[in-house]
């Protein structure tokens, strides 16, 4: 199983883009459809990264602002002040930010979403998570981000994260569970700190026959995953940040419905409607 998450890199990284398109490997498209995620390699150069560090740095500086929840910590409840945040959250960037859309990584992600589900794939939302250093309980608890998405018809998604910093087990790269994308229901999932009004995070445990693995990557790579899929993070142990930036993609009929529930995935969502997505802790 390692040996088959490793994959040998089978295409060269300087091969594998021309202007806005990323050429995703049969190899890569299968083991996407296989175990629920992929790494991809050099996705953007590091001139493209850096282009987007700016911005980036200037959302954790509260330089550009994100109103109420949709700035708060993965790691704890809503009452925490943000300097002490260890998973500092900002939903919805290119909302607060709309010069920011159409970016390079928005553009190149969707050249790969094409390549992994078709046409007829849109951002459905994205998400900046930062881990300050020396945040040991930076810890994203295992979840499947279905649960924390309405009941569709069309479930498929490719969410992109994408490492700004180089992202290790020591500062609390993303880990999956292979394969759990093929299960036929969801994992149990439970608030983590009190009620979706103290929190938004949600997690499950795993069983003794799951069997996770680390996914460490560089900086300019992705992770890609589906939406059932069992996936998390661990704590950071260095001095430095492990900053990430995610992109989710969904088909346009999914969107649709969600914001005609009046589901947008801000956090500021009214409860409400959150109560009617979701799994343990809320209906569905």
């Amino acid at each position: 199983m390692r040996e088959t998450v490793a994959m040998t890199r089978s295409v060269q990284v300087n091969e594998r883009i021309d202007g806005d398109t990323y050429r995703v490997s049969d190899e890569e498209k299968a083991h996407f459809e296989e175990f629920g995620f992929v790494h991809l390699r050099g996705l953007l150069t590091e001139d493209e990264v850096t282009g987007l560090e700016e911005t980036y740095d200037r959302f954790l500086r509260r330089e550009i602002e994100v109103p109420g929840k949709d700035y708060c910590d993965m790691a704890g409840d809503h009452g925490r002040e943000p300097e002490d945040f260890s998973i500092i959250n900002v939903m919805l960037p290119r909302r607060y930010h709309p010069a920011w859309c159409d970016n390079i990584f928005e553009r190149r992600a969707a050249s790969a979403v094409r390549q992994l589900h078709g046409d007829h794939m849109t951002i459905d939302y994205d998400q900046l998570l930062a881990k300050q250093p020396y945040k040991e309980d930076a810890i994203f608890a295992w979840h499947q981000d279905m649960a924390y998405w309405p009941d569709t018809p069309d479930t498929r998604t490719a969410t992109f994260w994408l490492a700004i910093d180089d992202s290790t087990i020591e500062n609390g790269c993303m880990r999956f569970v292979p394969a759990t994308n093929k299960e036929t229901a969801l994992r149990p999932h439970t608030p983590q700190y009190g009620d979706r009004g103290k929190s938004h995070a949600l997690g499950t445990v795993l069983l003794d026959t799951d069997e996770p693995v680390h996914v460490p990557i560089s900086r300019g790579d992705v992770t890609v995953h589906n939406e059932q899929v069992m996936h998390g993070s661990g704590g950071n142990s260095t001095a430095g940040f492990r900053r990430a930036y995610v992109i989710a993609f969904r088909s346009e009929p999914t969107v649709k419905i969600e914001r005609q529930l009046g589901f947008t995935h801000s956090h500021n969502d009214d409860l409400e409607v959150l109560d009617q997505v979701g799994v343990e802790g809320q209906t569905r």
